[in-house]
């Protein structure tokens, strides 16, 4: 089996695997699973991990250089991270400002990051995390993001109560939603 990294985090939720093109494999896990379940689960899927392993050296040999492009290409993907960390931040804070004028919550540390699957976040704690990707987005599904995230810091859900006080802000929500829902990340 080839090195296996294990990410334990408080924030993942459920066990995940990725092989990546050079052969690196990075298994997430919450952080209070116990490591036995971390192995079985590693284990039940051997084949599969070596699937993908064997995947990319055959493409490696069909394309030589394969991997240091895609090498690249992450490393392009974190300087356009970094080149638009502070636009983002700045575009957030300014946003979050003018809709807590109406909601008037009470929330923490707000932090740009480079997410893989999620607009935002809001932590129990009241701390707001967004993708820096929200920089081009239309200021209407900009604002939407923001908002439900803002709304989080009095409904840590997605109930009724919840989106009708997204609602208040944006009431065209619904719409917006399902826009953004199409985008990939």
């Amino acid at each position: 089996m080839n090195n296996i990294t294990i990410k334990k985090s408080r924030t993942t939720k459920r066990l995940r695997i990725v092989v990546h093109a050079d052969g690196q494999v990075v298994v997430s896990a919450p952080r209070l699973l116990p490591d036995i379940f971390v192995r079985r689960f590693i284990h039940s899927r051997t084949a599969w991990i070596n699937e993908k392993v064997e995947y990319f050296k055959k493409l490696e040999q069909a394309h030589p250089g394969f991997r240091e492009r895609y090498s690249m290409t992450k490393t392009a993907k974190r300087k356009e991270f970094l080149e638009n960390k502070e636009k983002a931040l700045t575009l957030v804070r300014e946003r979050l400002i003018h809709f807590n004028k109406f909601y008037n919550f009470t929330y923490h540390n707000v932090t740009i990051r480079n997410q893989k699957t999620r607009w935002g976040s809001c932590s129990k704690r009241g701390n707001l995390n967004f993708n820096y990707k929200i920089l081009f987005l239309t200021p209407e599904q900009q604002n939407y993001i923001i908002v439900h995230e803002l709304c989080h810091l009095a409904h840590m859900n997605h109930g009724p109560k919840f989106w009708a006080l997204v609602a208040e802000c944006v009431p065209e929500y619904k719409t917006i939603r399902s826009e953004i829902k199409k985008f990939r990340l």
